[in-house]
């Protein structure tokens, strides 16, 4: 019994060794650095260069895209059709990039709250620090690296003003589209939204109206004219002409596989798409003109009758809230000059995703 001990033991003994012996002389892989890190180790191999002759490569400065608006109205088809650049990366929704900044919101809003961070040392500045860090990774980290990275989380925009904050060279790409389409294709598409009723249009037009609200103030009030709120309509009937303003607006060459976005999707180095976003069947196609008045009649006559009342952005976007449908085709017929100089709405309200 004991010679058996014996034996059970040097086996032990000797299997510990030789695993021991095959760690060292392997190595142990360390995981891989994030993507912050390399950026991080970037800089750092540049530190010895002059200060003028040195990019400027610190993350808190990277150009970053920021597309947004309501859900349904476009801001998948853009994403895709600027993912076709070949400087540009978006990838899909990250779903959390909202729901952090509703959160930072939150801190801000509270006084009670703000005193108990302050005391505990976590100031604003290191909560904009934080929350910078967050969003970089998660956007750098989703998806291939590409001379401009590009976020495309719709509701982000609804702190678009603090976005503008905490990433001053950020440009931000705000979709319209006429709140009755928008709408419709919500409810038809059965597209949930945290608050919104699908069982009422005169609910769901309601608080799409707030919403633009909110994103469109902060879009005009962006410093520097750093926010351009782009026509969905008007996209889809002149693509080359809109893209071309776009580009000039990011300041990026042009590049005629924006209006071809459908050819790259699914290709190496192409566009990918998510298997769950509801806008992925449509984008996979060539742009078209094909959802444009699908809305129409779909609303019930009451709401129709109090259209202006119940969504007074549609006015103050440019959308006849009478017609049924507004003549898209005349470029004056929505979308007014856009005036950066109207005051900007601070407040910056919790949001679903």
């Amino acid at each position: 019994m004991r010679s058996a001990r014996s034996r059970l033991l040097l086996g032990a003994v000797l299997f510990c060794s030789a695993s021991l012996i095959y760690l060292a002389t392997s190595g142990i892989q360390c995981p891989p650095k994030s993507h912050r890190h390399r950026w991080a180790e970037l800089n750092m191999l540049l530190a010895n260069q002059s200060q003028s002759s040195r990019p400027n490569l610190f993350p808190e400065d990277t150009p970053l895209i920021f597309i947004g608006g309501f859900p349904r109205s476009g801001t998948t088809l853009m994403r895709a059709m600027l993912d076709a650049h070949s400087s540009v990366r978006c990838g899909e929704e990250t779903r959390v990039i909202p729901r952090l900044l509703a959160m930072r919101a939150t801190w801000s809003r509270s006084v009670k709250e703000r005193i108990r961070l302050d005391e505990a040392g976590v100031t604003d500045q290191v909560l904009d620090s934080a929350v910078r860090a967050f969003l970089l990774e998660v956007i750098m980290g989703h998806g291939e690296p590409a001379p401009r990275l590009c976020n495309k989380d719709p509701f982000a925009l609804k702190s678009l003003s603090y976005l503008a904050r905490i990433f001053p060279k950020a440009k931000f790409v705000l979709m319209l589209r006429d709140g009755r389409a928008t709408v419709h294709s919500m409810i038809s598409r059965k597209v949930t939204i945290s608050g919104f009723d699908l069982s009422s249009y005169r609910d769901c037009l309601t608080k799409w109206s707030a919403a633009m609200d909110t994103m469109f103030s902060q879009c005009q009030g962006a410093s520097g004219g750093g926010c351009l709120p782009v026509s969905y309509e008007q996209l889809v009937l002149r693509p080359e002409e809109e893209m071309r303003k776009l580009l000039n607006f990011l300041e990026l060459p042009w590049d005629q596989a924006v209006l071809h976005h459908q050819d790259l999707i699914g290709k190496a180095g192409g566009i990918s798409l998510s298997k769950v976003e509801r806008s992925t069947d449509q984008v996979m196609k060539p742009v078209n003109t094909d959802a444009l008045d699908k809305w129409v009649g779909h609303i019930p006559s009451d709401v129709l009758h109090d259209m202006a009342d119940i969504a007074p952005m549609l006015t103050r976007l440019g959308y006849d809230p009478r017609a049924n449908p507004p003549d898209y085709r005349r470029a004056d017929a929505i979308a007014p000059p856009f005036n950066s100089s109207q005051s900007l709405r601070t407040t910056e309200t919790p949001h679903p995703s």
